[in-house]
């Protein structure tokens, strides 16, 4: 859904990162503004902002054109959240004390949206007293912080006092302006594949990315669940607000999900977990030398326990919900599994087309209730799937009730 963020800047030099701020913030879909102080000009174009933000940058508090309607308390008012970035030592100081000189903090005064702000400055200057009572002040009236980061600053200092980097601002935002429909519960999600083990370089997998499960788990946390994310070896960050496990094997994900499974009340198995494993593990590398001439490597394998039916058997009101990655005969196929796994609700995948499933951003999946009810969703990026599998799983939830 489209929000309003309005960008207050400060005059940092991580004001340089600001345009890619924006970039994100209208990727993921909202509209931004930027107002900027006198010194942070120095450091940023108005003209740059302008361009990547695709509106008007504000930088003086009484700017004729825009007076006539008031209109630093019009902006202060449009925006439902206002991230200031970066927000130097300085304008910490005039935030706790309630100033009101300049654009910026005219309009960090006079709104009601909610405050997030990525401090920038030097070590020393971040760590003084003077700006740790300062914080201090801010949190109390509830703004929120985001950073800043520690490591080698634009000063030549080592130490807390980076700005966050702009996907780390974007994601903060994100939840900043989520909806709290999902405050209160706990959500746990898998996702990736597993990796079992052969021998001491090679191992048994698949080529699930693990985005559709990252999608739901961010999902989740910018509804305001406290979010478990149990991730196979996959190449994603994690995102914002979610608690995050890293397993390999099959084995250790089913260790991880009893582990948080009487905690939580949705449990979403995105996951594309191994059905086997090797029955035995070389320590060693196997060579191909070891072998006799024109013979091949045998492998014994075993079952996988089937983490999905056994949490479906435990007790306690939560929802359970599964994913199936068929190739042919969804629907069916779909239908069968549920029928065996018996959980509340089933996300089929059909791996057969090039434009949806494995390590694309979109994804064509069919919802399969076990009454057999279907709900097909058209093609859509993964973030709009888990955006869409929430809304079904938060009436689940309201039935449980």
């Amino acid at each position: 859904m489209q929000r309003r963020v309005l960008v207050a800047v400060s005059g940092g030099i991580a004001a340089y990162k600001v345009p890619e701020l924006v970039r994100g913030l209208r990727r993921a879909g909202h509209e931004v503004r930027c107002a900027l102080t006198p010194a942070a000009t120095e450091f940023v174009s108005p003209l740059s902002l302008q361009a990547v933000a695709g509106t008007e940058v504000r930088t003086e508090l009484f700017d004729p054109r825009e007076e006539g309607g008031i209109g630093h308390i019009e902006l202060a008012d449009w925006a439902d959240l206002v991230l200031v970035a970066p927000a130097t030592a300085h304008l910490l100081a005039r935030m706790a004390q309630g100033l009101a000189d300049d654009l910026v903090t005219t309009l960090l005064l006079a709104t009601r949206a909610p405050l997030l702000v990525a401090p920038a400055m030097n070590v020393q200057m971040w760590e003084h007293p003077a700006t740790q009572a300062n914080v201090e002040t801010l949190r109390a009236r509830g703004v929120r912080f985001i950073g800043p980061e520690a490591g080698e600053l634009a000063c030549g200092w080592v130490g807390a006092g980076r700005m966050a980097e702009p996907d780390a601002l974007v994601g903060a935002a994100e939840l900043q302006l989520g909806s709290p429909s999902l405050s209160g519960e706990r959500v746990l999600v898998t996702a990736g594949g597993t990796r079992e083990p052969i021998d001491a370089v090679r191992s048994l997998t698949n080529r699930s990315s693990g985005k559709m499960g990252f999608a739901i788990a961010a999902a989740a946390a910018r509804r305001g669940a406290e979010t478990v994310l149990i991730a196979g070896p996959v190449a994603l960050a994690t995102p914002p607000g979610v608690t995050r496990v890293d397993v390999e094997t099959a084995l250790e994900m089913r260790d991880a999900v009893h582990a948080e499974l009487a905690a939580s009340q949705v449990v979403v198995m995105a996951a594309a977990v191994a059905d086997f494993r090797p029955a035995e593990r070389s320590e060693r590398k196997l060579k191909k030398e070891d072998l006799p001439d024109g013979e091949g490597l045998r492998l014994d394998l075993v079952r996988n326990p089937d983490i999905l039916a056994e949490i479906s058997r435990e007790p306690g009101a939560r929802v359970i919900v599964g994913f199936a990655a068929e190739s042919h005969d969804l629907v069916a196929a779909a239908k069968r599994k549920l029928a065996r796994k018996g959980c509340d609700l089933l996300v089929a995948n059909d791996i057969s087309r090039t434009d949806a499933g494995f390590e694309s951003d979109a994804n064509a999946v069919a919802l399969v209730s076990p009454g057999g009810e279907v709900e097909e969703l058209p093609l859509l990026s993964k973030a709009e799937v888990a955006e869409r599998l929430l809304d079904r799983i938060e009436k689940l939830r309201q039935e449980c009730e």
